[in-house]
């Protein structure tokens, strides 16, 4: 019979897997587990589907991409066999009851458990009825004398009652896998999701978080555990890898109020990181997406047109605290209505930031598409066609800069102009990623202003104004005609901004956003604008998800839509 223990230490593996990338995530468990033993932890924890990557989505549909992942968890656990520690790991795997999200924990060299996930989210950016069948609800496994209960991830979000259930059969510590991706306020509802299973379980839960960037998604690790007191006992790092070591013992409860619980477990060691603010909080996840974006696709360097203007000068900021001075080209393509003040802020811009920075003239291609189309267009007045021709010319230098050197394209548009159209498709939208999508203008001019006050942790980039001042304050113009700004044909930044996140992250009618000081006029107007660039929206560039509902996996509305709200 196996001696119950009184100290068991429990490792997270806080890493940052590549979807698809079977035989490099398990390269990267074993390492971890290789530190945890030098650490002289019993247990390791990793993430929910760490071996596959998170999310697989179609993957999983592929019979030989399943078979890869069952041949890697198999090797893995014959690796315990060296007396070091077990290990809990996520991977999907195809059994006669279905194909399943799955957790598997191993010991002594061999498989000791399986646990099938009962909870498949199918909301906002989850989609994983379409690809996995449900599992059953199973009791606790015995590791090494401690009973241990496995709730995967959404099993603790809703009100199914697994945890409690886990408790009732026995359960002393309940270990959470999870793939829970970041946006803005997300480490403090985890928190209060926790506490929740805690207060019902009457159990302690440690909750680990994959990191990394996955296409629109960012994982932003912040793993933590919370006692059975509701203690917040461990709290690991945000946006970055790491092994860590929690201690846990067994206490005894005699004489506590609570009489029926005569023994139990606390976590009474770990690291206890600080959580960052709200802004260096986004501007690390937008950080952290675009640089793996880049770097889990191959790509060497990125190009990115450098107008002058805020939207570019931020893009560039984050390209180069991503990847580096040297991995960044960018672009001035003046025309005749780019002004000087333009030319000499980019100039700044590039130089402050260290990256190399070239001028392009696009007044002969521009000219010349107007030349070509002069007879087509003969006896009509000049307008947007003409305008989005200088942005197309721009467009499609960038691509074949792209081209020619392979360089990824960084699209710079933020979430204000996206959500009512006021971008050009095969022009500033082209691009292969958006590190600013979910970004509405004034959240962009906030996180200028934090970044040049402050180098973010594992940036890359210089510290000081890497965003030159005059950038921030002037007026913004796309400079498409003589005096252009946004401002003439939109509300002020402000205003549209807390009309668009009404209409977009809480799905409000026009009636409350009027009675919020709004003119319905204007309400009416970017609820119309909105609706009709979804067509744009469709042809867009992935980008970093911030907010609660973004464009693209959040939220998915038709492109032909006639609706409109009039109360």
């Amino acid at each position: 019979m196996t001696k119950r223990p009184d100290v068991l230490r429990i490792a997270v593996a806080q890493l940052n897997p590549t979807v698809g990338d079977i035989a490099g995530n398990l390269a990267k468990a074993r390492e971890a587990r290789a530190d945890a033993a030098r650490q002289g932890a019993d247990l390791v924890l990793y993430t929910e589907l760490f071996i596959s990557g998170y999310p697989p989505e179609d993957l999983v549909l592929k019979p030989a991409f399943l078979a890869a992942c069952e041949r890697a968890v198999k090797e893995f656990a014959a690796d315990t066999a060296d007396g070091g520690p077990g290990v809990v790991v996520g991977t999907p795997l195809k059994r006669k009851t279905g194909t399943h999200n799955s957790v598997v924990v191993a010991d002594g060299g061999k498989i000791i458990a399986e646990r099938y996930k009962v909870d498949l989210p199918n909301y906002g950016e989850f989609d994983e009825k379409r690809v996995f069948d449900e599992g059953s609800i199973q009791g606790p496994y015995n590791f090494r004398g401690v009973k241990i209960g496995i709730p995967i991830c959404e099993e603790i979000w809703n009100d199914l009652g697994i945890c409690e259930t886990l408790a009732e059969n026995g359960a002393e510590i309940l270990l959470v896998p999870n793939g829970s991706p970041y946006y803005r306020g997300k480490v403090d509802v985890r928190h209060q999701v926790v506490l929740r299973q805690v207060i019902e379980a009457g159990l302690p839960i440690l909750f680990a978080n994959q990191l990394g960037g996955q296409d629109e998604l960012v994982f932003d690790g912040a793993s933590f555990a919370i006692n059975a007191d509701k203690s917040l006992a461990c709290q690991m790092s945000q946006f970055e890898e790491a092994v860590a070591v929690t201690t846990w013992k067994r206490r005894d409860a005699a004489g506590a109020q609570n009489e029926e619980k005569s023994d139990g477990w606390a976590c009474t060691g770990g690291p206890m990181s600080k959580i960052p603010e709200r802004d260096e909080a986004d501007y690390r996840a937008c950080m952290l997406g675009l640089r793996d974006y880049v770097n889990k696709n191959g790509f060497k360097n990125v190009v990115l047109g450098l107008s002058g203007g805020i939207d570019s000068a931020i893009c560039a900021a984050l390209a180069v605290d991503a990847l580096g001075e040297e991995r960044l080209r960018t672009v001035m393509m003046p025309y005749r209505y780019t002004s000087k003040d333009s030319l000499k802020d980019a100039e700044d811009c590039a130089r402050a930031l260290g990256c190399r920075y070239d001028i392009v003239p696009i007044a002969e291609p521009v000219e010349g598409f107007s030349h070509a189309l002069t007879q087509l267009f003969e006896g009509t007045k000049e307008g947007i066609t003409e305008e989005n021709l200088q942005s197309r010319a721009r467009g499609t230098i960038l691509m074949a800069i792209s081209n020619k050197f392979g360089s990824m394209v960084v699209t710079t548009g933020n979430k204000s102009e996206m959500s009512v159209g006021y971008a050009t498709l095969y022009g500033d939208m082209n691009g292969g990623f958006n590190p600013i999508k979910d970004l509405y203008k004034m959240q962009v001019y906030a996180l200028s202003a934090w970044r040049n006050t402050t180098v973010p942790p594992g940036a890359l980039g210089p510290s000081g104004e890497v965003i030159p001042k005059n950038i921030i304050d002037k007026a913004p113009s796309a400079e498409l005609r003589e005096n252009q700004t946004d401002q003439d044909s939109l509300p002020p930044y402000p205003v549209l901004d807390d009309i668009l996140e009404c209409l977009v992250e809480n799905e409000m009618g026009v009636d409350e956003i009027v009675a919020r000081g709004h003119p319905r006029e204007t309400v009416t107007r970017v609820e119309h604008l909105l609706y009709i660039a979804e067509y744009k929206r469709r042809q867009a560039a992935p980008g970093v998800k911030i907010t609660k509902k973004n464009f693209g996996r959040d939220r998915r509305y038709p492109i032909t839509n006639r609706f409109r709200d009039r109360g």
